[in-house]
């Protein structure tokens, strides 16, 4: 069943948030401010550490908003994500500029690379907080990409608010030749993953 309790995204991720609405969960948008510099290389780790930051980052402003108030010991959940693209073990982040995404869907293409997103939700049930972190594991095969397709695509701007500077669910996809895994997990939040670890935390199945 989806939750009626209150949701909070710590994201201000469009494509988290249309994965979100697309299968019913009412929720409010509060981004996270915390630091995000790691050291961690190992992708799993690097999305796990970051949305555990994320969600506790947000998790803490929640309750200093409502310390003294009627809301203080009403239940609540934040649910924070963070996405990598990898590439051989190598992790491809958002482009800093357009030569830096043409060199990453260079690398890309007729490659197979992971996509890694972690989640961590952090459930305030009026007493107490448990917290749950996991991640999910997505192969993507891209077709080979000629020099011009490269260019055509990045000429629509979409590649640059991205990891691997690509989106699957845009133009993107037209390069993808097949993926092993959720495809919600490469957009930005594996949906079906986050509903059971949800229903297990809030009912225990």
């Amino acid at each position: 069943m989806v939750t009626q309790i209150p949701i909070i995204l710590a994201s201000n991720s469009p494509r988290r948030k249309e994965l979100l609405e697309r299968v019913g969960y009412t929720f409010t948008v509060m981004p996270s401010d915390c630091d995000e510099a790691t050291d961690i290389r190992f992708p799993k780790d690097m999305v796990m550490e970051l949305a555990g930051r994320k969600a506790e980052n947000v998790y803490k402003k929640v309750c200093t908003d409502r310390a003294g108030t009627e809301a203080e010991t009403q239940p609540f959940i934040v649910i924070g994500s963070d996405t990598v693209v990898a590439l051989n073990g190598r992790i491809l982040g958002k482009p800093v500029d357009y030569d830096d995404a043409y060199n990453t869907l260079n690398s890309l293409s007729g490659q197979t690379h992971n996509v890694y997103t972690g989640v961590s939700i952090m459930y305030y049930d009026g007493e107490k907080c448990r917290t749950k972190t996991f991640y999910e594991n997505t192969e993507v095969t891209f077709y080979p990409m000629t020099h011009e397709e490269i260019v055509g695509y990045l000429a629509t701007g979409d590649p640059f608010d991205k990891a691997g500077s690509y989106g699957i669910q845009t133009q993107g996809g037209l390069f993808v030749k097949g993926i092993k895994g959720s495809y919600d997990n490469v957009v930005g939040l594996p949906l079906s993953r986050l509903y059971h670890e949800l229903n297990e935390m809030l009912y225990g199945q």
